[in-house]
């Protein structure tokens, strides 16, 4: 469909809609949120795109993320400030295009979440940043202060590659 072919409220819709998981929503898929939304508003297509993160667990609801993730993620121009941890819910496999999970962990909690009629596809995030050699990004949330800015390098690798994938198809 063209853009003449659609109607006028049909133009503002974004035309991909993301969620990021990992497992308790504090670390690594509100890191993968706000760095996606950076490089996409970078390359002049942040109103592409409908992004929100959750968890598969329901320890950290309506908390913050973590600080540490605030802290390396405000250092590279990035606030998160205003994200809050939920759960996924069973309608997010409606709701969203592509799910994307940290681990592999979270892709099978993802598997047994998802009702019968699920849409939305479920992916490893690092699939996107093949060069990286990394299959899944590492849960920083027990680690070293460093383990935040180490995540948020793979993040940004994997960001860089999914937006490519969307945009180019490449």
């Amino acid at each position: 469909m063209g853009k003449a072919d659609r109607s006028p409220s049909e133009e503002f819709l974004p035309k991909h809609r993301l969620l990021f998981v990992c497992l308790g929503n504090i670390c690594r898929s509100p890191m993968a949120e706000g760095v996606f939304a950076h490089v996409a508003a970078e390359a002049g297509r942040g109103s592409d795109f409908h992004l929100d993160s959750a968890g598969t667990g329901d320890w950290h609801i309506g908390k913050p993320p973590d600080e540490r993730a605030q802290a390396a993620a405000l250092a590279r121009g990035i606030d998160l400030s205003r994200q809050r941890a939920r759960r996924v819910r069973p309608r997010d496999f409606s709701d969203f295009d592509l799910i994307l999970a940290m681990d592999r962990d979270n892709v099978r909690a993802l598997e047994v979440m998802a009702p019968p009629e699920a849409q939305a596809g479920v992916r490893l995030f690092m699939e996107f940043a093949p060069e990286t050699g990394v299959r899944e990004v590492p849960d920083p949330y027990f680690g070293a202060e460093g383990g935040f800015d180490h995540a948020l390098d793979l993040i940004e690798a994997a960001a860089r590659g999914l937006l490519s994938h969307l945009i180019d198809g490449r």
